[in-house]
């Protein structure tokens, strides 16, 4: 399944599940990241790290390292 490192700018996913330990896990849960929710990729550096979400209508900024733990799937059109 893809990760959220993977997705390319302008495309909008659904968070499909959580990978990880539980602190890693809860810290992205805290940030609003959780199972159902619309992402949209607003921007990702050159290199790749960080990359910049919109989520629950606000802007959001991971690491690559916490976004390899969000898997994700298309959103039906």
């Amino acid at each position: 399944m893809a990760t959220l490192d993977t997705v390319t700018t302008g495309d909008t996913v659904r968070v499909a599940r959580l990978v990880g330990d539980g602190a890693t896990k809860r810290r992205i849960m805290d940030m609003g990241v959780t199972k159902g929710t619309d992402v949209f990729v607003r921007k990702v550096a050159p290199l790749g790290d960080p990359v910049e979400v919109t989520i629950r209508g606000y802007e959001l900024t991971l690491r690559k390292a916490e976004a390899e733990h969000v898997e994700v799937e298309p959103v039906a059109k």
